[in-house]
């Protein structure tokens, strides 16, 4: 009789046969394309936003739909509030929750209007109002500025979405350096607003440990998207100064906070159901095997999907299959989750 293992994976999404040949291709195209473009820390952080908004660096340029609308949200700091983009359903049907989905980019790049498609998708695929936030980003504003706004606007939805939007939050979503404000923010809710809980959250290649040690990122050298060397830059200007030990600090890199001893007052609580993604030609693929194998011995649901051969970033590349595959994961990880609750 073969003895049972507690953990159980699929080996052959890890095995490099399974690559493609449209993923080898895509591999190739994001190499030529992160090769061809000087990096952030050359020109600087604000004039590479910059280019971004031309259609200068290799990302796809941005669609604006009309329909979005732009609000602010209050801070903690009184002087200050936090911009938000809202996508409401186009089908005229009230909306069954509020989806809050956090950008990626480092904590240096990206904002609250660069998915406004994707975010249009959620919207009416799943009937939700989604909401996106503009978080500061570093180096102009570093280490608390990201996860204070984050925290804020996921707290006011928490406690404002009804009134503001005819539907509670439900879920909280976001790719890459948006992923690590997703955790930080359900263990924030799960801690301080024990009795609202989230139905899901969703977490594509998520970057949970910012010491940049764990194997899979200590020396990857190929430029796709991002590398061991770019995400040194993205840490440094995110955290300055701050030693390996202090960015094991959870409101650093969550994949540090003791989810066993998670408590919400005098009674533990589970963490929201979750759906993790991952390329396994990422460096943070290992980030997502501990986060996700964390996160299901906390007791809550948790669905981890590897896409064999996969960079970073791969769910934005157009016409992509395995894009297409994480797309459909996502909304029906979304959708089962609305009918449950």
């Amino acid at each position: 009789m073969r003895l049972p293992s507690d953990i159980v994976l699929d080996a052959s999404k890890f095995d490099p046969s399974q690559t493609t040949t449209e993923t080898t291709g895509i591999l190739s195209m994001l190499e030529k394309l992160t090769s061809s473009a000087p990096p952030w820390q050359q020109v600087g952080a604000a004039q590479y936003r910059a280019l971004r908004d031309t259609g200068g660096t290799p990302l796809p340029p941005r669609v604006f739909l009309p329909a979005a609308k732009d609000l602010s949200f209050p801070s903690r700091d009184p002087t200050r509030t936090i911009p938000v983009r809202v996508y409401t359903p186009d089908n005229g049907q009230p909306p069954r929750g509020i989806l809050l989905h956090i950008h990626g980019g480092g904590f240096v790049l990206g904002n609250h209007q660069d998915q406004d498609a994707t975010l249009q998708r959620y919207a009416n695929t799943c009937r939700l109002t989604a909401v996106s936030a503009g978080y500061r980003l570093a180096p102009e504003d570093p280490w608390p500025a990201a996860v204070h706004d984050v925290l804020d606007v996921a707290t006011h939805l928490v406690d404002n979405g009804v009134s503001l939007f005819s539907a509670p939050l439900l879920f909280i979503a976001g790719e890459s350096a948006g992923a690590t404000l997703v955790a930080q923010a359900a263990f924030h809710l799960v801690r301080e607003r024990p009795q609202r809980r989230l139905a899901g959250v969703v977490l594509p290649y998520g970057w949970f440990d910012l010491t940049l040690n764990l194997p899979s990122m200590q020396d990857f050298k190929r430029e796709l998207i991002i590398n061991t060397e770019s995400m040194k830059g993205y840490a440094d200007a995110y955290v300055p100064g701050m030693s390996i030990e202090e960015r094991r600090n959870p409101l650093v890199s969550p994949l540090y906070d003791d989810l066993l001893r998670i408590e919400a007052g005098e009674s533990k609580t589970v963490l929201p159901p979750a759906l993790f993604l991952c390329g396994t030609a990422d460096p943070l693929l290992d980030d997502t095997l501990l986060m996700s194998a964390k996160w299901m011995a906390r007791g809550s649901q948790v669905v981890v999907r590897i896409f064999s051969g996969a960079p970073h970033g791969f769910t934005i590349v157009p016409g992509y299959n395995l894009a297409a595959e994480a797309s459909e994961a996502v909304f029906e990880f979304i959708k089962g989750r609305l009918e449950a609750v």
